[in-house]
């Protein structure tokens, strides 16, 4: 189809266009997330000792409450410790609100197509705030099935308070297993972040010389490039540098001695940026490749630090301010925005930062949450798809409405295509663990200890297997869901799966019937606002590049310099700004791009358009990063 130019800001003429909706992919395995086993083993020592002490007390009967607080050790396991503690008590403060919320309501209304609206009011809450936060994993799925779960559990008003007691007890001590980890290792989040960015840059670096790694881990020559896997490696990398950086900034730096270790992972990370800059690396770029592996091999095992070589084409010290280095994608959202890394001790003025009055905190997702925001269709449809989904669950007979409000909860995802993937994955998986907790019903009825174990032994082969594929986690999470019902009251066998597996059906159809009839056209328009964010960071990008040589991230001048080291200063932070803001532009370009390629049924996207505003974007940035590197390459 032929692209029309048309005005910034205004509607892309075109036909409505229909996408086909997957079907392999949706049930294809992935590789499974490198840290899987955090969040899992968090949420097992965390559920573990209060169902243990329930146990001995005889009143299992209140795990549930327990368990929202002991749930809330999924989260924020990619934040520094220092973030990760105020995220934490926010996710623990939501989680017991909701809950009380809930417990209220099931306390004073006794109408369940009532409770249905209010889980539903909830479950949209729960979706647009995770989102405008940008939380991550697991996002609003354990909220809202804690909550909804809530709604219906009988309750006295004069019980409420110690049920919310006990969650905000066991919320207490999921912070303190979260917060382990920082006396063994206190720089492990950042180290990670920091492999991460040098194990994409590798990939980068490999891709475009058709170089490719072996099973042994050393590098092979393959015939030719692919220019797509060219271009998907460099967004890849852009992305992984862009969190990368916004993980460091989160980390305090208020001593030398923090200061220093923060420096040690810039210097890494810088590196790992140069690859975006198409530079002549020394030894070439596959030599560079296994370097950057080495490098993240070594961050990953806990060794010291590895060495980056300055001469590999950064400065011994990144200066600087880096402003927005990833504009509108924060690693941690709201709960951790506030930098840390804001914090710098006096000796350390080569940190980088991020630049002085970026919106954070409440304004950032109140900004996000503003009229004409692509998130409000999505909490639109969890919405109006829980309640029609909870109340055709009730007309059909169920007894437990709220499990059809969380499916339908749980399958909005960004985009129509991502939403549909999502209700056959779930589907499928409650399905098969239907099957799986009916086989293990003789060894469940053995007794409640039993139960208990098998509860956490599910805990922890869904967060083994959920990211290789959401079905594949729910075939975990299904029959710990259930065992959570059987603590509170024990329900025939038969009942509780038929009434399972029909919610399960109800929730996925209804919910994916609203997904497609409630359209989110507001996605093509983030396009055209990333579209004018993008052009005005390349803008001023391009006129420093054309201001000529005279910045560079080596050029900081120390105390008692003059006032040209002073102006060098300047343009290098400048320098530095521009870089950073232009590759997060191109992060949000990409990120824009892919939600709204995923819905079915909107206005043709300006698929040119953006494929030259990507090409000249990375063009720009690429040659920012080379002339940040000058000055270390001169040396």
């Amino acid at each position: 189809m032929r692209h029309v130019p048309h005005a910034p800001g205004t509607a892309v003429p075109g036909p409505v266009r229909f996408r086909p909706l997957p079907v392999r992919s949706t049930v294809r395995l992935r590789r499974p997330v490198d840290i899987w086993h955090k969040p899992a083993l968090s949420a097992v020592v965390a559920l573990a000792v209060p169902d243990l002490t329930l146990f001995a007390l005889g009143r299992l009967d209140l795990v549930l409450y327990t368990s929202a607080g002991a749930m809330c050790a999924l989260y924020a396991h990619g934040l520094p410790y220092a973030a990760r503690a105020r995220t934490l008590w926010w996710v623990v403060l939501g989680m017991v609100a909701s809950l009380g919320v809930a417990l209220t309501a099931a306390s004073l209304v006794a109408s369940a197509a009532v409770l249905v609206v209010l889980a539903s009011l909830v479950a949209a809450v729960h979706k647009v705030v995770c989102d405008a936060t940008r939380i991550g994993p697991p996002g609003n799925l354990i909220l809202t099935f804690i909550a909804a779960s809530a709604f219906f559990v009988p309750q006295r008003p004069a019980e409420v308070p110690a049920h919310l007691g006990l969650a905000l007890g066991a919320g207490a001590f999921a912070w303190l297993v979260c917060m382990a980890p920082a006396l063994v290792r206190p720089q492990g989040p950042e180290r990670i972040a920091t492999a991460r960015a040098l194990e994409a840059a590798a990939g980068l670096l490999r891709t475009g010389t058709g170089a490719a790694p072996d099973r042994t881990g050393a590098t092979r020559a393959v015939r030719g490039t692919d220019p797509a896997g060219v271009a998907q490696a460099r967004h890849a990398t852009a992305a992984a540098v862009n969190a990368a950086w916004h993980t460091l900034f989160l980390v305090p730096a208020g001593t030398p001695e923090k200061a220093a270790a923060r420096a040690e992972l810039e210097r890494l990370l810088a590196q790992a940026e140069s690859a975006l800059g198409d530079a002549d690396l020394p030894g070439g770029a596959e030599a560079a490749a296994e370097r950057f592996g080495g490098w993240a091999r070594e961050l990953r095992s806990g060794r010291p630090v590895p060495a980056g070589s300055p001469s590999a084409g950064l400065a011994e010290e990144p200066a600087g301010v880096a402003a927005e280095a990833a504009i509108d994608r924060p690693v941690g959202g709201l709960l951790a925005a506030p930098g840390a890394g804001d914090r710098l001790a006096p000796s350390s003025p080569g940190l980088r930062r991020p630049a002085p009055g970026r919106p954070h905190g409440v304004r950032a997702v109140l900004a996000r949450l503003a009229p004409g925001s692509p998130l409000l269709p999505i909490g639109a449809r969890v919405a109006v798809g829980c309640v029609l989904a909870g109340w055709t669950s009730m007309a059909v007979g169920v007894g437990h409405p709220y499990w059809a409000v969380v499916t339908a909860a749980s399958i909005y995802q960004a985009n129509t295509t991502l939403s549909w993937q999502r209700a056959v994955q779930r589907t499928l998986g409650n399905l098969l663990g239907l099957v799986l907790f009916t086989a293990l019903l003789p060894l469940i009825h053995t007794g409640q200890l039993t139960m208990i174990a098998l509860a956490l032994a599910f805990q922890l082969g869904a967060e083994a297997t959920i990211t290789r594929n959401y079905w594949l986690g729910s075939v975990c999470v299904t029959p710990m869901a259930l065992l959570l019902t059987e603590f509170g009251r024990h329900l025939p066998a038969s009942t509780l799966i038929a009434d399972r597996w029909i919610d399960t059906v109800v929730g996925a159809a209804v919910g994916l019937a609203c997904c497609v009839l409630v359209t989110n056209r507001r996605a093509a328009d983030r396009i055209d606002s990333a579209l004018e964010r993008l052009a005005a960071a390349e803008a001023a990008a391009s006129r420093l590049l054309a201001a000529g040589p005279g910045t560079g991230a080596g050029a900081v001048p120390g105390p008692g310099t003059s006032w040209a080291s002073e102006l060098v200063a300047d343009q290098a932070r400048e320098a530095d700004w521009a870089r950073d803001r232009l590759a997060g532009c191109l992060v949000e370009l990409r990120e824009a791009a892919e939600v709204a390629a995923g819905e079915w049924w909107q206005r043709a996207l300006p698929e040119e358009r953006i494929a030259r505003a990507e090409q000249q974007g990375h063009r720009t940035l690429a040659g920012l990063v080379r002339r940040l590197s000058v000055p270390a390459l001169a040396a």
